[in-house]
């Protein structure tokens, strides 16, 4: 019951964000976004007050996202290039497909909300997958261990937000993707243990 729940609640999100990226957050109506995702207003208006709660639906997205990705991965690829991989997959994502503007508007909430945060809760996939792969890195001997894993992972959610921050107050002149790619390896660099050449 509890996934079929999430799937309901996941098919609304994705519906309202695509549609957000397609026609303008002004010009998406809630009837429109029951339309896309197939569900019925008594099921959005269960999830969601209204179209404005969907701003902080982001998250669930992005979280979306790196499940979908993490499936696509190797198991054996190197720890410390799952992370560049998530990256610069997630980045491409933002990219070609969530209004800049909103995602402006999403930070900028986060900043003066006095409720949830969440961008910020350890709970969430993000969090937990990053603590993992870190962890997984670390055990491998790819990732160094002289910090807990999920410091690092905390180090590196705050350079995507960086990242993010940036492009969004650059008005989005300059490949999201390709930038961050750049400056994930040097940001994450001093994380990545040296293969030793004997």
């Amino acid at each position: 019951m509890g996934r079929e729940k999430n799937n309901t609640k996941k098919k609304i999100v994705t519906a309202a964000w695509r549609l957000f990226y397609k026609n303008g957050y002004d010009h998406t109506t809630v009837d429109a976004i029951i339309r896309e995702s197939g569900t019925s207003k008594g099921t959005f208006y269960h999830y969601f007050n209204g179209k404005d709660g969907l701003l902080t639906s982001l998250s669930y997205l992005f979280d979306d996202k790196y499940e979908e990705l993490l499936s696509q991965m190797e198991p054996e690829m190197n720890s410390f290039d799952k992370l560049l991989y998530l990256n610069r997959e997630l980045f491409h994502m933002i990219e070609t497909s969530v209004s800049r503007e909103l995602l402006a508007t999403l930070y900028s909430s986060q900043l003066i909300t006095k409720g949830e945060k969440h961008l910020l809760d350890q709970n969430r996939i993000y969090y937990r997958m990053l603590n993992d792969i870190v962890a997984e890195g670390q055990q491998r001997g790819q990732i160094h261990a002289d910090m807990a894993a999920h410091e690092i992972a905390r180090t590196y959610a705050l350079c995507e937000r960086a990242l993010l921050y940036d492009w969004c107050i650059h008005d989005g002149d300059y490949s999201l993707r390709e930038y961050g790619e750049k400056m994930m390896k040097i940001f994450l660099g001093s994380f990545k243990k040296q293969e030793r050449k004997d």
